[in-house]
């Protein structure tokens, strides 16, 4: 990407979609879709509990391959929390093992940090740096250009065998205002539109409750005594979402650090603050096993 398409590029990225986009009609339009369509995929639905404690299972599964050796969580953790926001969004999850997604959901990551490091910031000051052959904001454009057509070919095969009018997911509902409002020069909608809104959604969606779970499980570690019998005061979604991971990982396993591994407990600034990553170990309880007994 050279200077004048990332110039063009970061001014699509500061005005386009819907986290991103200015206050006015096209903000106003992209959240009522959004807010209307989690409602109506995910959140409204009472059934959608029972497809959060699916991906609760497919999770621990996978935590269990490891049969109680260490490993980082902070990939599966990150591909869980992702899936929720995916089922909406795409009206299906993405194995953990699919390394396209994976790979997506990385820079995805890594991006939330470079966005928030000195030479982004310097750049939003002076564009004119943009010439120079270097610069992490370099690699924030070219991972952005990397995550722009990777949603581009994902959009277009769950829109395969749309039928205009039922739609199945985000996309559809999407696609179908693009279609209702294609003759009105004002309407905000488009292609372009719909890749930053689903990789803002996929974001919000994914970034907020990965470092609350990541952190939890970094103190659960740390401090095992904690991991007994909690109930959850929060409200709908913490409910829905994090409590039942922590509640299905819990059941489960024991976790703990390996020998002789201190954690780093200082927060590594990101959009939120994140815990650097960090092995945990993850023993299956016996059945009838108190948390005393591990």
């Amino acid at each position: 990407m050279n200077h004048e398409e990332a110039l063009k590029f970061s001014k699509n990225l500061l005005f386009s979609g819907l986290l991103n986009a200015k206050y006015g009609q096209g903000w106003t339009e992209h959240r009522r879709l959004a807010t209307s369509s989690f409602r109506t995929f995910g959140y409204g639905q009472k059934s959608f509990e029972n497809r959060i404690s699916e991906e609760c299972m497919f999770f621990l599964d996978a935590i269990d391959t490891h049969k109680g050796k260490p490993f980082d969580p902070k990939h599966l953790i990150t591909n869980a929390v992702s899936n929720v926001s995916n089922l909406i969004l795409f009206g299906e999850r993405f194995r953990y093992d699919d390394t396209d997604f994976q790979h997506m959901i990385e820079i995805f990551s890594e991006n939330v940090e470079l966005a928030t490091s000195a030479w982004v910031f310097l750049y939003n000051a002076f564009p004119v740096i943009g010439i120079l052959p270097f610069g992490k904001h370099k690699q924030l454009f070219r991972n952005a250009d990397d995550v722009y057509d990777f949603l581009l070919r994902l959009i277009k095969h769950f829109s395969e065998n749309r039928t205009p009018h039922s739609p199945r997911h985000y996309i559809d509902v999407y696609l179908d205002e693009m279609d209702q409002s294609k003759n009105d020069p004002g309407a905000s909608f488009s292609t372009e539109n719909l890749i930053f809104s689903v990789g803002e959604l996929i974001i919000a969606g994914t970034e907020t409750t990965t470092n609350v779970l990541r952190w939890a499980v970094l103190f659960m570690a740390l401090y095992p005594n904690i991991q007994g019998r909690r109930q959850c005061l929060g409200e709908q979604l913490a409910r829905m979402e994090m409590f039942l991971f922590f509640s299905a990982l819990l059941q489960r396993f024991h976790l703990h650090f390996p020998h002789g591994v201190v954690p780093n407990l200082k927060p590594k600034l990101g959009m939120t603050l994140q815990p650097f990553p960090y092995p945990i170990c993850a023993e299956r309880r016996q059945s009838g096993q108190s948390r005393d007994q591990c």
